[in-house]
């Protein structure tokens, strides 16, 4: 069977195939949701279940799907995928009730409400991430990659590293604004996408980003001009899916 991620050519389709038919994107999307999740085990994230990734229904747009609630990462698939409703109750693919983490439906929903051009949103507590998030300072564009997230990136700077209801999770939507990322402070990265694999490939990119940050402690920023200029310059529509293709190549073996 061909890899909806393959091409004749080889490699993989230079945009990210939207299928016109609500059913079958939403099977693209699930099979892409599944993979986003094993791409976090492959890369050591979630090792606890300390991660989320959520992606809305193609057709019930306040609805969102997620990942059943104690499936390993590395081991899901689109099946162990549930629909959570807005009011958080959750409904599996065999039509039974099903349980799901309540922090990411705190998180996630309240994204999904409140920005209707995000698809996906995705957070995990990582080895660079979450050190990151606890000095609570924005990203600096002291290397090409970080500029990428030069004027795109916010700081939900808030004590409450537990969100216990959907107010927390609002006041992160609020921080987020029109974004594509945002540092959740003491906590962790979240970044949000036209699909799963445009917010994973933004996710891994940030989290290559953090380390140089911590890294570097003594990185000197480029100017606003030169990193605007440099973002411009990489960034293009589809750059979420491209980073996420490389990813799942090098982590997943994917052909």
């Amino acid at each position: 069977m061909t890899s909806p991620h393959g091409s004749a050519e080889g490699g993989w389709p230079a945009v990210e195939p939207v299928l016109a038919d609500p059913a079958a994107e939403r099977a693209r999307l699930l099979d892409d949701l599944a993979t986003s999740y094993r791409l976090f085990a492959a890369l050591r994230w979630g090792e606890l279940g300390d991660g989320h990734i959520t992606c809305r229904d193609t057709e019930r747009s306040d609805h969102m799907w997620l990942l059943r609630y104690r499936v390993p990462f590395e081991r899901a698939q689109p099946s162990d995928m549930v629909l959570v409703a807005p009011d958080g109750s959750a409904t599996g693919q065999d039509g039974r009730p099903a349980r799901i983490n309540n922090t990411a439906y705190h998180i996630h929903h309240p994204i999904h409400e409140a920005r209707p051009d995000v698809t996906a949103a995705a957070h995990v507590h990582t080895a660079w991430g979450t050190p990151f998030a606890a000095e609570r300072r924005m990203i600096e564009p002291i290397t090409q990659e970080s500029t990428l997230f030069f004027e795109d990136h916010a700081l939900f700077d808030d004590e409450e590293v537990q969100i216990l209801s959907c107010d927390g999770g609002k006041r992160i939507a609020v921080a987020l604004g029109d974004c594509r990322a945002v540092i959740l402070a003491n906590h962790g990265l979240l970044t949000v996408g036209t699909s799963p694999a445009d917010a994973l490939g933004w996710f891994v990119l940030m989290e290559r980003v953090a380390e140089v940050q911590m890294k570097a402690r003594r990185g000197l920023p480029v100017s606003a001009e030169a990193a605007r200029a440099s973002r411009d310059d990489i960034v293009f529509s589809d750059y979420g899916w491209d980073l996420f293709n490389w990813a799942i190549r090098r982590h997943l073996k994917v052909d």
